[in-house]
């Protein structure tokens, strides 16, 4: 069983920034991937960015050029830096990891005020 913790999330104005950590109970080196989800009121949960194991990046399209995904595996934490921050970027952000099943953190609360 994996445990994620997500933290760093916040109120923030519009251009600015966060960065969020989500630290895991495993080795994250031995998941297939980890990734960033979010999740806005009455919206389907989508994909932010992803890394895979072997270190292969990914983003949504709408925050190519300002959110960086990257990990930390001493500390096996993965983090997204976030900013430009917009505020359709409001939304519940979760951690995910993705090794035999996929793996949930609790999420995390960004507000971006305009």
């Amino acid at each position: 069983q994996v445990q994620l913790v997500e933290s760093g999330g916040g109120l923030v104005q519009a251009g600015g920034s966060l960065r969020l950590s989500c630290a895991a109970s495993g080795s994250i080196l031995s998941f297939y991937a980890m990734g960033w989800y979010r999740q806005a009121p009455g919206k389907q949960r989508e994909l932010v960015a992803s890394i895979t194991r072997g270190g292969n990046i990914d983003y949504v399209d709408s925050v190519k050029g300002r959110f960086t995904i990257s990990r930390d595996s001493a500390k096996n934490t993965v983090y997204l830096q976030m900013n430009g921050l917009k505020p359709e970027d409001t939304a519940v952000y979760y951690c995910n990891a993705r090794i035999s099943a996929n793996y949930w953190g609790q999420g995390t609360q960004v507000t971006v005020s305009s």
